[in-house]
């Protein structure tokens, strides 16, 4: 390898902190700034002629090959991330490679610079499994999360949400009322959503029906928070709770408290042993679940015999 210093740039190359290379197209280095030679812990002789980027996972020699390929078809440039070791321990290089071509699109040789991106990439990692860790806890209650922007167009859907209306991301629905059924309460839900975008105020909880797995119908209760900037809201973020049964089991009270005023207005005025009005639906509950006497003698059952009547 060269280490002539007849370049009046190898001054500027030699101090450079980027690691610089050359290469040939058999990815033999042909060059390295000392820069490379200290990451690695090796000196130019030892470096000279051997393999760049060597790459024992297989998974990660088929992902750099694949890189590679573009330095030889125009613009003859790539960017890739390589994990090395180093005396200070594994590091990771971001490598920016162009070729070096003959005038007529054939490839002589590559030049790369890398630079250190190691602590970048802890810090992404640890940013990755803290957003991870925040999903999993926002994931466990029992609130279903979302967003969406002020002209309705989905941003994040939970993947529980996703699972109870029984779509995915490809579905082609991209605004939350493409999901909506056509019950009259659903208007009065989205008009608290465009009351809260254009006020730019919280509106309080509200219900709403959708169209869920295998075109169920399911409701869910909605709560959402207007994100503004600079006095413009520009989203909706909001959770919602799958009320299905819960408002089942209160249209069930409200037809069983209709039954029951109705039975207590029939039995209006009359009397129960105890001198207690039989109206209203605890009465009625009285009435029916009591063991009155019969007195009227059709009122006794005929097989009952005679010294019990």
């Amino acid at each position: 390898m060269d280490t002539s210093d007849e370049n009046p740039y190898r001054e500027l190359v030699e101090n450079q902190q980027d690691l610089l290379v050359k290469f040939s197209t058999e990815g033999r280095l042909l060059f390295v700034n000392t820069a490379y030679c200290e990451a690695l812990g090796k000196t130019k002789e030892e470096l000279g002629g051997s393999i760049f980027m060597p790459a024992t996972d297989q998974k990660y020699s088929e992902v750099m090959a694949t890189q590679m390929t573009r330095l030889f078809r125009p613009p003859y440039t790539c960017q890739v991330e390589q994990w090395i070791s180093s005396p200070q321990g594994p590091r990771c290089i971001s490598w920016s490679a162009r070729s070096i071509t003959d005038g007529k699109g054939g490839v002589t040789a590559i030049v790369a610079s890398g630079r250190d991106v190691t602590r970048l990439q802890r810090e992404q990692r640890s940013i990755r499994k803290r957003d991870e860790e925040l999903m999993l806890l926002l994931e466990s209650g029992t609130p279903m999360y979302f967003t969406h922007s002020s002209d309705h167009t989905l941003r994040y859907v939970s993947p529980r949400i996703r699972a109870l209306l029984g779509t995915g991301q490809k579905s082609g629905k991209r605004m939350w009322i493409d999901y909506l059924t056509d019950h009259p309460l659903n208007a009065k839900g989205l008009e608290r959503t465009l009351k809260a975008i254009a006020t730019g105020r919280r509106e309080p909880p509200y219900r709403l029906e959708f169209y869920g797995r295998n075109n169920t119908k399911i409701w869910v209760e909605i709560n959402e928070i207007p994100v503004v900037k600079n006095r413009v809201t520009v989203a909706i973020a909001g959770s919602l709770v799958d009320v299905t049964e819960k408002k089942r089991v209160e249209e069930g009270l409200i037809e069983a408290e209709i039954l029951l005023k109705n039975y207590g207005s029939a039995k209006k005025g009359e009397k129960d042993p105890a001198g207690e009005s039989s109206a209203g639906p605890f009465a009625a509950l009285r009435s029916i679940f009591s063991s009155k006497k019969s007195t009227d003698e059709e009122d006794i059952p005929l097989d009952i015999p005679e010294n019990l009547k």
